[in-house]
């Protein structure tokens, strides 16, 4: 895993020295736009460039999910096979744990970076309720990886759960988990968890500055 991100991050910074080359080709017809607007704005090109990318990928799955809304809108069979190839490939299809998954987080991931990106904070909570119901979930998952082997059509079961716990409505099954079950739990045990989590933080402290 480790390897993997090393050379995730390699690739990177090779892709972003190969950008920062490009902004800065006199010979580019962009680069008296760059320098233009860097200059006004103080802001680094490449991280400019970044973001206009950023921002005009967001816009082009907006159009890709309105397009896709507006045909399972207007085409009941489509909405309907759909949803049936992926309950039967969730049952017998070959990699169900990552169709499962994919509904589960990459979806959520692009909404949740609209929520971070939009100026209400509604949703950010209503996504980060999600998320802290999936991640205790996962958790639970790990440790009773019986499961997937024991209970039938597991990776159904789990898709629907995460469906209902995202469903765009005020009382989701993840704001009802939150309130009925974690919250209580936290408001009962979070001042003992905190001062657990201040005395190992502060005796990781206490052990780098002897190493220093």
């Amino acid at each position: 895993m480790t390897a993997q991100l090393s050379q995730v991050t390699q690739w990177f910074e090779s892709y972003k020295g190969t950008v920062n080359k490009s902004l800065h080709d006199s010979a580019k017809p962009w680069t008296k736009i760059f320098d233009l607007v860097e200059q006004r704005t103080g802001v680094d090109r490449v991280k400019i460039f970044f973001e206009a990318k950023l921002r005009s990928e967001l816009m082009a799955f907006e159009a890709l999910e309105a397009k896709l809304i507006e045909i399972f809108n207007e085409n009941p069979i489509v909405r309907y096979g759909a949803a049936s190839f992926c309950a039967l490939y969730l049952i017998f299809g070959y990699g169900a744990q990552l169709l499962c998954n994919i509904i589960g987080v990459l979806y959520p991931a692009y909404v949740s970076i609209h929520a971070i990106e939009s100026s209400t904070k509604q949703d950010d909570t209503k996504w980060l309720t999600y998320w802290v119901t999936f991640g205790i979930f996962t958790v639970i998952e790990f440790f009773s990886h019986v499961l997937t082997h024991v209970i039938p059509f597991y990776w159904l079961l789990k898709c629907a759960f995460l469906i209902w716990c995202m469903l765009p409505m005020e009382n989701n099954g993840s704001v009802i988990i939150y309130h009925k079950l974690l919250r209580p739990y936290f408001l009962k045990h979070h001042a003992s968890v905190d001062k657990i989590i201040d005395d190992g933080m502060r005796k990781a402290g206490n052990v780098l500055n002897k190493s220093d």
